[in-house]
């Protein structure tokens, strides 16, 4: 069952990752938020208001869990274009110097 989870990681390019992972970070957000907001709106127990308190801490760590991820992702991405732009150069230089 491994092998078949890490065929799929394999097959999904960097562009869809970073789009799921970005996809992942707002939805993180978006609870970050609600969270905030309850906080402030509503008046809590100590013990609801511990939990919220953990709540927003985790939410907080995933943010930046999903934020180192795709700083690395768009690292990545870069490193592909740029190895990308050089084999169009290089197919270009080949084409005018042998062809042309």
């Amino acid at each position: 069952m491994t092998k078949t989870k890490e065929k799929k990681k394999e097959n999904i390019s960097v562009a869809s990752e970073i789009d799921r992972i970005e996809d992942r970070k707002s939805r993180c957000n978006d609870l970050l938020d609600r969270a905030e907001f309850r906080r402030r709106k509503e008046e809590l127990t100590d013990e609801d208001s511990k939990l919220l308190e953990d709540e927003m801490t985790l939410m907080t760590e995933r943010i930046q869990k999903y934020d180192h991820e795709l700083e690395i992702l768009r690292g990545e991405n870069r490193r592909n274009m740029v190895l990308s732009v050089a084999l169009l150069a290089i197919s270009a230089l080949f084409y005018y110097t042998f062809v042309y």
